[in-house]
């Protein structure tokens, strides 16, 4: 296999491990804030709640941040017209993920009751609103998107915006990524809080679970009525990267199960994002919020590597002109680009895991509803 190809398959791999940080790190904040206004019955208790992911918040935000520079980078060609066929959807989400950190900083600044309450849910909003969009991007996706281009290269889109926020299978996708940031939040409220936030986040991140294994499960049997897409001549993996005079796609239903039937190892993939969210839950039952967590991880690692080994090597199929699907063989930057992109990846992305790490264990510790009152400097 030519150098350019291998650089491609590396590229797609590196994606789906920055995806799977977006949802476990980014996630996990997103999930307490959603969750802020249900184990926190007062004002301090909800104080107590932010403090707890207060240190970290802001540097889990760079798995956004590398999200979508490495689709950029890599994928230059997904990043422009995902950005232009999901713009409303995107401006959505930008102005909720806005909000999150102003109201970090404002919530507390002002005594008043009614200030601290609209920005508690300011913290729903920004922080449910996020993972249904992250999640229906993988459901809007899965089914193909309306878009084609010009013989010049221009972009075209051929169905509304309304339909990609709210057509069933996506709103089923976005539940899923709510339910499993809120199994995550909730862990982490369990970790370092106490009672009353620890039995709250419980009984909430154990009931997340549950609803998001079923929710992956009829997710799972509803991809086998979809149609999905194949190609249906021989195609080169070191292609040039142009969606234009492709090679032919066909639309099947049930073709995204096609490479699980060619490689039944990859069926391992969501039994693991199962075995994740079950497992998260007893864990959390079992009083284990640690376990819990990371077997949360696990379930973010399965529900987005099962997505992955269904649609690869499509990334956004094309539903107007199939033929025009952007995939990991011709929507990648140059070798020259993909190599030097892994250099700084090999780099970063392991300085980026070693000092989350350290500050996660030297900001650890249960976090106290007093300790937080007496503290000028919290939340």
């Amino acid at each position: 296999m030519e150098l350019y190809a291998v650089l491609k398959l590396i590229w797609v791999l590196l994606l789906g491990v920055l995806l799977v940080g977006l949802g476990t790190m980014v996630g996990m904040d997103m999930g307490v804030g959603t969750l802020l206004r249900f184990v926190g019955r007062n004002d301090a208790e909800r104080r107590t709640a932010l403090n707890i992911i207060g240190p970290h918040w802001d540097g889990n935000q760079v798995w956004f941040i590398l999200g979508g520079g490495a689709i950029f980078a890599a994928f230059p060609t997904l990043y422009a017209t995902s950005f232009s066929t999901f713009y409303i959807v995107m401006i959505l989400l930008l102005f909720s993920m806005i909000i999150r950190p102003v109201a970090f900083e404002y919530r507390s600044k002002v005594e008043a009751r009614n200030w601290r309450e609209t920005w508690d849910w300011a913290f729903l909003i920004s922080g449910a609103l996020p993972m249904i969009i992250y999640g229906a991007a993988f459901g809007n996706v899965l089914q193909g998107v309306g878009f084609h281009f010009a013989w010049d290269g221009q972009y075209y889109q051929d169905e509304s915006f309304i339909w990609y926020l709210l057509n069933p299978f996506a709103i089923l996708c976005g539940v899923l990524s709510l339910a499993l940031s809120i199994q995550q939040g909730g862990a982490m409220l369990m970790l370092r809080g106490v009672e009353p936030i620890y039995g709250r986040a419980r009984r909430f991140a154990v009931s997340a679970s549950f609803i998001a294994a079923a929710l992956f499960i009829i997710g799972g049997i509803w991809i086998s009525f979809i149609k999905g897409f194949v190609y249906s001549a021989p195609v080169d993996p070191a292609m040039a990267a142009t969606p234009l005079a492709g090679p032919a796609v066909a639309m099947r239903a049930g073709a995204w199960l096609d490479n699980f039937h060619a490689f039944p190892l990859l069926w391992l993939v969501p039994v693991l994002g199962l075995i994740g969210m079950i497992g998260c839950a007893l864990s959390l039952l079992a009083g284990r919020p640690a376990l819990g967590w990371w077997l949360g991880a696990l379930s973010w690692i399965g529900t987005i590597g099962t997505a992955g080994a269904a649609m690869f090597p499509f990334l956004m199929p094309s539903t107007t002109m199939p033929s025009q699907s952007l995939s990991v063989w011709n929507a990648s930057s140059s070798a020259y680009t993909l190599g030097w992109m892994l250099v700084f990846a090999l780099i970063f992305v392991p300085a980026i895991v070693i000092y989350t790490s350290w500050a996660f264990r030297i900001m650890g510790g249960k976090v106290r509803t007093e300790t937080v009152s007496k503290n000028e400097h919290s939340y």
